[in-house]
């Protein structure tokens, strides 16, 4: 991934992308790519977050109970609601430009940084984006840079590895090497599974993501330009053709762990 992606930029950009579609679409139009939730809920949702992360990093909590303050009372109004989303994303930009990538704040990940939130944020904003452009039937194309620093994300941090304690199980055979047909990046992965004695909900299918791809064949492969392999890893419609190719059974292995889904 490039070193020189601007996270912050995304962040705003990508926000006020998703704002000004939501804004055009009737506050009770069902988000196809969220069941159950309307155009109201997915502008909530984001600003919600937002806010939230705002304030842990604003307040360098270490632990979510340290955070202070009120939560945010979602408006009724949809214009209240737009000014809150504004509000919410400027303070977080603020305040993610002003602490440095390294500085120590809680998150629920491995990487208890200021540079994970910032990350973590921009691909939240670029996938509710798509989701906001589902609604309105107005989807554009990604910005393929940051798709695929999304597919690096979504595979290593959010599909791959186990929980601390747990056993995590390979199939050194059943390779997968997923490429970018745009940006060229790639990724090779391993099927695995997960088996947790504490905590047997967390069983079930997983990916081990190598450091590096090192070229050599796989079982498997999947293509596609970078914005669709990102939304195809988040369960949301790609705009073109993901091509997937090789072991049909390690295809399939690849699909149960796709189709857990990204919470």
């Amino acid at each position: 991934m490039p070193d020189s992606l601007d996270h912050l930029r995304h962040v705003t950009a990508e926000t006020t992308r998703f704002r000004a579609v939501l804004a055009g679409v009737d506050p009770a139009a069902p988000v196809p790519t969220c069941p159950g939730w309307d155009a109201d809920d997915l502008l909530w949702h984001l600003t919600e977050v937002q806010s939230f992360w705002g304030r842990v990093v604003q307040q360098r909590c270490t632990d979510p109970d340290q955070l202070t303050g009120p939560d945010p009372a979602r408006p009724a109004d949809r214009d209240a609601l737009l000014a809150l989303s504004r509000d919410s994303t400027d303070a977080l930009a603020r305040t993610l430009r002003r602490t440095p990538a390294g500085t120590p704040v809680w998150t629920w990940a491995d990487d208890q940084s200021a540079g994970f939130v910032l990350r973590r944020q921009a691909h939240e904003a670029l996938v509710h984006r798509v989701d906001a452009e589902c609604t309105a039937g107005d989807r554009t194309p990604l910005d393929p840079a940051l798709a695929a620093d999304g597919v690096d994300e979504a595979l290593r941090v959010m599909f791959g590895g186990a929980p601390a304690g747990a056993e995590l199980a390979v199939d050194a055979a059943a390779t997968v090497r997923l490429r970018c047909t745009d940006t060229g990046d790639s990724w090779l992965v391993r099927l695995a599974r997960v088996s947790d004695a504490d905590d047997p909900a967390a069983d079930g299918p997983t990916l081990d993501v190598a450091a590096e791809d090192h070229g050599l064949p796989t079982a498997a492969t999947v293509s596609a330009g970078a914005g669709d392999l990102d939304c195809w890893l988040w369960g949301r419609p790609p705009l073109g053709d993901v091509e997937l190719a090789g072991d049909v059974a390690v295809l399939a292995g690849l699909r149960e762990v796709v189709a857990t889904g990204i919470s």
